[in-house]
């Protein structure tokens, strides 16, 4: 799964993808031919840490996901005219978005607009993706305009309804609804199949604080969530700036850090968790001496789907799987000692995995 970091100027975006990624990137020296950034990071899993322990495996092995930071927009970025059309199609790759929003103040890095103001820039961005996505629709309406007026009468069923489905796309945009938050039927998904709308994607509001800020994170996370958060958008709170410096430093001393700064908890971590949520994903778990492992699937999928992704193999010949919820087999301490208090049960093809389940594959090929 890859998530775009897109940004205003001067937002700390690539500050953040180095406190997320761990990396070290140059920040404030992008330019519009600028190459994103891309770096992968494993998804924070107590649940797995806990499993290594009781197992002692050859291997451990968390569920990833990769981050591109692309380089801030150009020039006519938030005058209304949208983004162009290379980095609309880079976008368009993306499985989800994370606006780095600037709420941080240092006189050293100006704000583009004179003056730091989260709200402004959200609406800005917003407004951005939605002009993108209006100039998809007229020029799609204008195509099938040409092609419906060619076109027998018996031939223009569909093509009449993809054109009022975007007649309703576009006056929700216009009207300030992204396409996320637009209610759309399997037939619409069908009929706009193979077309990558941008605010039709997931999006995380990542609030970009000041470490003088820190021990209101929480507070400001809720506010900022009750305010923004909708179908499809979510909101983390993060000093980026902070994180990365933390990253310089051992665990034991960067939690000390953060322990004077008033935090519990890793900005990187909840940013990392809200991201992995907002696609959809879940994690199931598998148990071993050999290895402990998160494997990611969509929520909802089925037990022999989950199979299929240890290997095509498991779910060709899925016969059942044996199912234990982490915390029990934990709390058991062995998995002999949880099908003895009967926490272990047998689940067929039908069975939908949860997260947080641990699984054991019988198959047959």
């Amino acid at each position: 799964m890859q998530l775009g970091i897109i940004g205003l100027a001067r937002s700390g975006k690539t500050t953040v993808f180095n406190a997320v990624t761990r990396g070290s990137a140059q920040v404030g020296a992008y330019s519009s031919s600028s190459q994103p950034n891309i770096g992968v990071v494993n998804v924070p899993d107590e649940r797995v840490d806990a499993l290594a322990r009781l197992y002692k495996p050859k291997k451990v092995t968390y569920a990833t996901i990769q981050y591109v930071d692309f380089p801030a927009a150009g020039e006519s970025f938030g005058k209304g005219e949208g983004p162009a059309g290379k980095f609309i199609n880079d976008l368009a790759r993306m499985d989800a978005f994370i606006h780095v929003v600037r709420a941080f103040r240092d006189d050293s890095v100006p704000h583009p607009e004179g003056s730091v103001d989260p709200d402004r820039d959200i609406q800005t961005m917003d407004l951005e993706l939605a002009f993108a996505d209006l100039a998809i629709i007229e020029r799609r309406l204008q195509r099938l305009e040409t092609e419906i007026r060619s076109m027998k009468a018996g031939e223009r069923e569909r093509p009449l309804r993809l054109k009022a489905l975007l007649e309703r796309l576009k006056a929700g945009l216009e009207n300030d609804i992204p396409i996320r938050a637009q209610e759309l039927s399997d037939d619409d998904r069908q009929l706009l199949e193979g077309t990558q709308f941008l605010t039709a994607k997931p999006l995380l509001l990542l609030i970009n604080i000041g470490e003088e800020d820190l021990p209101r994170r929480a507070e400001l996370e809720a506010a900022y969530r009750a305010k923004y958060a909708g179908p499809g958008r979510d909101v983390a709170v993060m000093a980026g700036k902070f994180e990365m410096d933390l990253n310089e430093l051992s665990e034991e001393e960067a939690a000390e850090f953060r322990a004077a700064a008033g935090v519990t908890e890793s900005g990187m971590a909840s940013a990392i968790r809200a991201s992995y949520r907002l696609l959809g994903l879940i994690s199931f778990l598998t148990a071993g001496p050999d290895e402990c492992r998160a494997w990611t699937i969509p929520a909802g999928a089925t037990a022999p789907e989950a199979a299929g992704k240890i290997h095509s193999d498991l779910q060709r010949g899925f016969i059942r799987a044996e199912v234990v919820r982490c915390e029990d087999l934990l709390a058991a301490g062995s998995e002999a000692e949880a099908k003895k208090r009967g926490l272990l049960r047998t689940e067929g093809k039908q069975y939908v995995v949860q997260d947080g389940d641990v699984l054991h594959i019988l198959f047959n090929v």
